[in-house]
């Protein structure tokens, strides 16, 4: 059997890892500035991770969640506490998709409604509701195109108003930073009228903080740099360092109704082992210190190169705008000087997301092989 060949390959197979760097079975060592989408949180096989997840799956991997699973309790305990969210509710999942289908369920569940408000550049996954929610018709098919979806450009209050004054909006959902869409950050004024925005209509605020969360932006959450109280979060990602885990949080006036919501394998005694050992690391480290100061210093250094027509982000989630397409460019930092950066929707936008505990000398690194490779380019 052939794999269904969906995915363009780098002829580059890591097997083993070490926290920001991945190295192929010839000994080959990579840098890891682009963290597999900004999933690994907390470096490749972080000490802690491995002994709690190897400990996990002796005693008991997964049960159903028709029993109880004291795991999850201590991990909501543990992610209200750093969040500084603990009066919200969580439902776990096991993907960023799960999670913001989940949300925008419980959000239609609440108002009675349809329709979503979506903004351009966002990208939410790629299941149902959605990637309907999604600015990328490329990646719909016909079944996901029975959503009343209207996108609108971020930072628009009037045209916000406009829609919600309809009466007939769900939810307003919206990425703390966005990723795939080459990292736009709303600004905190429009974030911080859209609560009394949504709420004035009867309209819920879902956060999607799936790759913006887990300390990435030097905050726990990216929204968390305004001053907002969203109804729903959803996170995945950064959460199990590569297992597979996600989140829905949901404020504490949204009640939990029986059978409304469920999943298999959202939960299990291993996912939660892997999300107890990243907040355990996260904050042991102090994690988000790290990434906002580190972010900080990237940023400086990489817009003193002079090369790039805009440096932004947040600190470990960075953007860098390019007057070209950058495709030739990441071949060159990978192929010569062994760096793995990421792409973006925008063909002239290369983004950062190193795992969270990268060193300083590890920037300088980065920051070495971009200043070779643009002289050479």
């Amino acid at each position: 059997m052939q794999l269904y060949d969906v995915y363009s390959l780098y002829p580059i197979e890591p097997v083993r890892g070490e926290g920001s760097y991945v190295f192929t079975a010839d000994g080959t060592r990579y840098l890891d500035f682009y963290g597999g989408h900004a999933v690994i949180s907390i470096g490749h096989a972080h000490p802690h991770y491995v002994r709690m997840v190897a400990d996990q799956v002796g005693k008991l991997g997964f049960y159903s969640n028709s029993v109880e699973n004291a795991l999850q309790q201590e991990l909501a305990d543990k992610l209200g506490r750093l969040s500084g969210l603990d009066d919200y509710q969580l439902f776990l999942v096991s993907s960023g998709a799960e999670a913001n289908e989940n949300a925008l369920k419980l959000a239609s569940f609440r108002t009675g409604r349809r329709r979503v408000i979506a903004f351009r550049g966002g990208f939410h996954g790629r299941t149902s509701a959605a990637v309907n929610a999604t600015d990328n018709e490329g990646i719909k098919a016909p079944i996901n195109r029975n959503y009343p979806v209207t996108f609108l450009e971020i930072n628009d209050l009037d045209a916000l108003r406009r829609e919600l004054k309809k009466g007939d909006v769900a939810a307003v959902i919206i990425e703390g930073i966005q990723g795939i869409g080459g990292i736009h950050i709303p600004d905190v004024g429009y974030l911080e009228a859209l609560p009394e925005l949504c709420h004035a209509h009867g309209t819920l605020l879902i956060l999607d903080e799936v790759q913006s969360g887990y300390g990435r932006s030097g905050k726990f959450f990216a929204f968390q740099h305004s001053d907002i109280r969203p109804d729903i979060i959803t996170v995945a990602k950064g959460m199990g360092n590569g297992f597979p885990i996600g989140g829905v949080l949901i404020a504490p006036e949204i009640p939990a109704i029986k059978g409304q919501l469920g999943t298999t394998f959202g939960g299990s005694h291993l996912a939660c082992a892997a999300g107890i050992a990243v907040l355990d690391v996260l904050e042991r480290e102090a994690l988000m210190d790290n990434a906002s100061r580190l972010g900080d210093y990237l940023q400086t250094e990489l817009k003193a190169t002079g090369r790039f027509r805009e440096v932004r982000g947040h600190g470990l989630m960075i953007g860098l705008d390019m007057d070209e397409p950058i495709g030739e460019l990441r071949k060159k930092l990978l192929f010569e000087h062994q760096v793995f950066t990421g792409s973006a929707k925008d063909p002239n936008t290369i983004r950062l997301l190193p795992p969270l505990n990268v060193g300083r000398e590890d920037c300088d690194v980065v920051i070495g092989a971009f200043r070779e490779a643009l002289v050479a380019g």
